[in-house]
């Protein structure tokens, strides 16, 4: 969808803006007064959200924070709602485990039963246990009870106020600031502004030399929004390249120097065509997808006749999106660039403080 359309939609549902805000608040206000009920468990439980529709980083954050935990001695778990499977009779209500933590790492469900997300974070973190639920309550006992979790994170719960959180991480990308924007469906935001009063910190994703500046601003606005809530940065880099056939890492260097044709269905999928840019990848096309695409045997065979149109050598792609197009990659070249986030020191040392907090250290 054009960002002329979307600002054309949110014109129109604008009107509508003050009950869904309304509406929003109620639903806080019930949660925190206890007459809608939040279930508390026995470890400490760290929520990674959004205020605004669409991507920020949440999952590589989540893989982030995952590897800080496993780094402090914890047992972490990773509770999805899982955006994008497909709606499986009988399941409904049940714990779908992606991953349960054994040492070998082995994938237990797809994306079809789980969504991409999930199963590209249990690729990323083996022996990490990854479940995915409607009621996350249910799934948070599960890792709890069942998998031996001794922490859980909560991914893009900042919504899911049924499951108490200890610790609230809010996200906004660097690409898309929300300054002066409106609650759905007059504009991009899930709840208003007031609800990051709920927040414990901010995080800004994406940042790089072309938006430090906004970022400047945008980090000095939510200081005066909310005086005394930290900020935190991050960056995304390159890491490796993925065979998209045999999912092997290989250096960045062995995709450099050829013709690529470029494709994305993510939230964002011009900022992957910019990151590959910025790493120097020759990219001769480029198709977008909206988030969560179910790719087909037709979508391959449109984009590789589209890579041949460009002179291109082969495809490339992103992590989240090859972990549904392996079955229909065939023979034709196809490399997924795994990128990770890297935040500032200073974020590391607010988790650890405040998780040694929660144990009483």
């Amino acid at each position: 969808m054009t960002s002329r359309r979307l600002r054309f939609l949110f014109l129109l549902g604008l009107p509508f803006s003050p009950l869904y805000d309304l509406a929003m608040r109620l639903r806080a206000r019930l949660y925190h007064h206890g007459l809608l009920r939040r279930h508390k468990m026995a470890v400490p439980v760290i929520s990674v959200g959004n205020l605004t529709m669409g991507g920020t980083g949440k999952t590589p954050l989540v893989i982030y924070i995952a590897r800080l935990l496993e780094a402090m001695g914890l047992k972490p778990a990773i509770l999805s709602r899982g955006y994008g499977r497909q709606s499986i009779r009988g399941e409904e209500g049940r714990v779908v485990v992606v991953a349960d933590g054994s040492p070998g790492g082995e994938l237990l469900a797809g994306p079809e039963r789980a969504g991409d997300e999930p199963v590209l974070l249990a690729r990323s973190l083996p022996g990490v246990p990854v479940l995915v639920a409607k009621r996350r309550v249910l799934s948070s006992r599960h890792a709890v009870d069942q998998l031996g979790a001794n922490s859980l994170l909560l991914d893009d719960g900042f919504q899911h106020l049924a499951l108490a959180r200890d610790l609230d991480l809010v996200l906004f990308s660097a690409r898309d600031l929300p300054l002066g924007a409106r609650v759905f469906p007059g504009g991009p935001l899930r709840e208003p502004w007031s609800a990051l009063e709920r927040a414990d910190a901010l995080v800004i994703t994406g940042v790089d030399d072309g938006n430090r500046e906004q970022v400047g601003r945008f980090r000095h606005f939510l200081q005066e929004l909310l005086p005394g809530t930290p900020s935190f940065i991050g960056e995304y880099l390159p890491v490796c390249l993925l065979d998209g056939h045999s999912g092997k890492g290989m250096a960045l260097d062995k995709g450099r120097g050829k013709p690529w044709f470029g494709f994305a269905g993510i939230a964002q999928p011009g900022s992957f065509q910019e990151t590959l840019q910025r790493a120097n990848f020759l990219v001769t096309g480029f198709r977008s997808f909206a988030d969560h695409h179910p790719y087909t045997a037709a979508d391959m065979a449109e984009l590789i006749a589209a890579a041949r149109q460009r002179r291109a050598g082969g495809l490339i792609t992103t992590e989240k999106d090859l972990v549904k197009l392996q079955p229909l990659a065939g023979d034709y070249p196809l490399l997924a660039l795994r990128v990770a986030l890297f935040m500032e020191e200073s974020f590391d040392e607010f988790l650890r403080r405040r998780l040694l907090a929660y144990c009483g250290q």
